[in-house]
């Protein structure tokens, strides 16, 4: 490739590259928030059903993106890729920064629940046709042979702007006190996204239209119809579904397992400190990264399928232990108490509850303190815990993090290319982004409501190890793609349709 040609994909890269990861970033900021959304928009007299009314709201930012995938795709393969891709940014930034403005439960009731249900299905809409546009467009400006790494690029996006979220929240809950964050600092992430928007839209405005697409507008080949030359062609609807069920599918439940429902399940399970979970996060993220480029390149020597299945297959075979052994590295049923430095207090406050804090040390440095909020209406007792771990336990975590990380570089870094050669350009836009949101948006955004549901109900039934019953929908989910995909996808990198 010449250094021309380097240079202007580059440009290219950089404009797609930034615009999707601060939509990533926009979608995550409520997931990385769920705790804490979760007693600002929904009754707080049952903490349980609160959070998992919050995981649901986020879940329906997913379930809508193949809506969005179907109309932005649409009008991607009709009137081009940087008009509609620059349409789903301004929704997307607009409805993130109206989130933070949104009153409490406390003071507008049902109608907060309500307007962030409606804000987060306009980003899943945005998000839908998003990542198919970036994808679409890099790709057709990448040379033949070369697609899996310039587009490895994009599929960076998505972990850098939850990286960038933990970072956001974590530098605004050290400039801030805890009241205060708690208070209406918990905002700030939504708000500053509109600043990074209207960065990204003024790089984007001065890009040019994709040149494979400008080429066969020209020539008058662009479809007039792609929603019916996608899907009700027989032929061409085969290679939607294999590259749904073959591949998205697995690729999505691996996605949101070694990342998101990493994070849910320190905080909520685990329940160690959430600024830790944050850190430790971030850490684990920062060193995978580079490893969607690694096997993004790699799929364009050995082919896409192999790297792929290899990553699902890893996945499904090393969750249980994996997960086994996270929680068991701050179960402080397996470390010593250092029972002088226990303290009890209990306390009444202006309600008439009664709160009872119970703070514990342990020998190895790790600290827990359990509340316990017993309501003077008699509703259910509250209970909170928070451990606070220690550096070597943390850098155990990050390694189990980054392991399980590794495997989403292994299905995602090569995934777009994949579904980029499956169709021709006039209704590529249209036909990869289905599977693609489906896939990710409906089986992958699911999982983290899912498998809470799976570990609180295992948890209430008293099973010893309630805590690993969450992981079997991302396993039977994944082993299902992998026998489908090591079926009927072919090795070969397609080029014909580039």
């Amino acid at each position: 490739m010449s250094k021309t040609s380097t240079k202007g994909i580059w440009k290219v890269i950089s404009a797609s590259s930034m615009g999707t990861m601060i939509e990533w970033y926009d979608f995550y900021i409520f997931g990385s928030l769920a705790v804490v959304i979760s007693t600002k928009f929904f009754p707080s007299d049952n903490p349980t059903a609160a959070f998992l009314s919050t995981l649901a709201t986020f879940a329906a930012g997913f379930v809508v993106r193949p809506f969005g995938a179907l109309f932005f795709g649409r009008l991607g393969d009709i009137i081009g890729r940087k008009y509609t891709f620059m349409a789903t940014l301004l929704l997307m930034g607009g409805s993130t920064f109206l989130i933070g403005c949104i009153p409490s439960y406390e003071t507008i009731g049902f109608m907060a629940p309500l307007l962030v249900l409606i804000l987060r299905l306009l980003q899943g809409l945005a998000l839908g046709g998003e990542y198919g546009g970036a994808a679409t467009y890099v790709a057709e400006h990448a040379p033949v042979g070369q697609k899996g790494y310039w587009t490895s690029w994009i599929q960076t996006t998505a972990t850098v702007g939850l990286f960038i979220s933990l970072m956001v929240i974590l530098a605004t809950k050290n400039a801030l006190s805890p009241a205060d964050f708690d208070s209406w600092g918990w905002r700030v992430p939504f708000w500053v996204s509109i600043v990074m928007v209207g960065v990204s839209y003024l790089i984007r405005k001065n890009m040019d239209e994709s040149p494979v697409f400008a080429k066969a507008k020209k020539e008058g080949t662009t479809s007039t119809n792609p929603l019916k030359e996608s899907f009700g062609n027989r032929y061409n609807l085969k290679f939607v579904l294999l590259a749904l069920f073959g591949a998205t599918m697995g690729q999505g439940v691996v996605w949101y397992t070694g990342q998101f429902y990493a994070m849910s399940f320190m905080k909520t399970v685990m329940n160690v400190d959430s600024s830790q979970v944050d850190t430790l996060l971030g850490i684990a993220l920062l060193m995978g990264t580079p490893f969607f480029i690694f096997f993004g390149w790699l799929s364009d020597k050995v082919g896409r399928k192999y790297i792929m299945m290899s990553g699902m297959l890893l996945a499904i075979l090393f969750y249980r232990p994996i997960y086994k052994m996270m929680y068991n590295t701050t179960d402080v049923n397996y470390k010593t108490e250092i029972t002088e430095k226990t303290i009890q207090n209990t306390e009444t406050n202006k309600n008439n509850d009664k709160i009872t804090s119970v703070s514990k040390t342990y020998t190895d440095g790790t600290t827990y303190i359990e509340k316990k909020t017993d309501f003077a209406d008699k509703k259910e007792a509250q209970t909170h815990i928070s451990v606070n771990i220690n550096a070597s336990d943390e850098w155990t975590l990050i390694f189990l993090v980054f392991i399980q990380v590794l495997f989403v570089t292994m299905v995602y870094g090569p995934i777009a290319a994949f579904l980029v050669e499956m169709f021709p350009t006039k209704i590529r836009y249209t036909s990869m982004s289905l599977p693609y949101h489906v896939g990710n948006g409906i089986f992958g955004g699911l999982l983290p409501a899912i498998s809470t549901y799976f570990v609180t109900h295992a948890k209430q039934a008293g099973k010893p190890d309630f805590y690993l019953d969450g992981l079997w929908y991302p396993i039977i989910i994944a082993s299902v793609c992998f026998v489908i995909g090591m079926i009927y996808i072919d090795n070969k990198n397609k080029t014909n349709h580039l």
